[in-house]
């Protein structure tokens, strides 16, 4: 016998054409170190199966599950000048810009779009904290104009999910300019008379905070969600006291006052479906793909005293 050919040859071939297992097939919960199989954390909605720690969700991913059959159309937002700073500091703007694009596959931090939430026309606009720490910037402003203008025009409710660090640096006061822009912005559904609802994510903060972050006419956020100007940190460095357990989360804003409703992710369509509704004055949606029954045809089937009959029990 060949030892050769009959076990080393083999043995070789079988190192060489093992099978890589994909890296992306698990990943661990930040809440509670648990190891999750990404096709169930999918299904979930990047929630924790375990613990129910909400990770991050791209804008389209969080369009997908909360539209009507994941079907949406992008609402359009006028380009901004590229670098108007010619900021630098360890790399220039426009390459952090290309590296994010590249990373994310979105050509910016926000995504705006329409579509149909419990067959109820809205405008939705999220925010991707994964795309340069979701930071306001022109396009962001630029964003949330032409989603509210959108929404004027359409006659349409506007819903807006808030992720962000705060406002651009490379930007400078550019981005800041963008509180004011986005105020003005809410106004106009307001003037209108559009219900404008906030979902704050975590984290939300900074002068995202300070600005549309905080106009909703209903404020809801995610459970455990950070949500703040400045950063508790920040705030201990200064004043030199020890904070509140669980200050500037989301339950302790609900606490006192801040806050409308904490909902979870999955829970969120109910919620928003119910809450859209409520304020334009419709009906409850209906919870099938049948249309709603005739109140004519009801009201004579219950007249009728052949619809029903007593059940007789034996003496």
């Amino acid at each position: 016998m060949n030892w050769i050919t009959n076990y080393v040859r083999p043995r070789i071939n079988s190192i060489f054409s093992r099978r890589e297992v994909p890296e992306n097939l698990w990943q661990k919960c930040d809440g509670c170190g648990t190891m999750l199989f990404h096709r169930e954390l999918s299904e979930n909605l990047n929630v924790c199966t375990h613990c129910d720690h909400h990770m991050g969700i791209t804008p389209r991913a969080r369009f997908e599950a909360l539209f009507d059959g994941g079907i949406f159309t992008e609402v359009e937002v006028p380009e901004p000048t590229t670098d108007p700073l010619k900021f630098r500091d360890q790399k220039k703007y426009p390459d952090r810009m290309k590296t994010a694009q590249k990373t994310t596959g979105e050509k910016e931090a926000m995504l705006v779009a329409a579509g149909e939430l419990g067959r109820t026309p809205v405008i939705a606009a999220a925010q991707d904290f994964s795309f340069m720490g979701g930071s306001m910037g022109m396009y962001v402003g630029n964003a949330i104009v032409a989603a509210a203008e959108e929404a004027v025009k359409l006659k349409r409710p506007l819903i807006l999910f808030s992720a962000a660090g705060g406002a651009r640096m490379q930007e400078g006061i550019l981005s800041l300019m963008q509180m004011p822009r986005t105020t003005v912005a809410v106004q106009m559904l307001k003037e209108a008379g559009l219900p404008y609802i906030v979902v704050l994510t975590h984290p939300t903060t900074g002068g995202v905070t300070a600005s549309y972050a905080m106009l909703g006419d209903v404020q809801i956020a995610e459970p455990n969600a950070l949500i703040c100007f400045a950063g508790p940190r920040v705030i201990e460095q200064t004043i030199r006291e020890k904070l509140p357990e669980g200050f500037q989360r989301a339950e302790y804003l609900l606490d006192h006052g801040m806050l409308d409703r904490v909902t979870k992710r999955t829970e969120m369509r109910g919620e928003l479906i119910t809450i859209i509704r409520m304020l334009l004055g419709l009906p409850p949606a209906i919870q099938a793909d049948l249309p709603p029954p005739d109140e004519t045809e009801m009201e004579q089937a219950e007249a009728s005293p052949d619809t029903a009959q007593d059940e007789k029990t034996p003496e």
